[in-house]
């Protein structure tokens, strides 16, 4: 027999009611600012190295 499973509500974590609108602009906030703080954020590169022939 298979067994049902239930849907999950993933909006409504550990009984908590619904977001009001100062909440959500203030994660929307925080997530943009780490998106830039990000973005800003230098990519190392490395060096490549040639290595040459050394004849004997």
């Amino acid at each position: 027999m298979k067994n049902k499973s239930t849907v999950l509500n993933v909006d409504f974590i550990g009984g908590q009611g619904p977001l009001t609108k100062s909440e959500e602009q203030a994660i929307s906030k925080y997530i943009k600012a780490q998106k830039l703080l990000k973005s800003k954020k230098e990519v190392r590169k490395t060096k490549t190295t040639v290595k040459t022939k050394v004849s004997a």
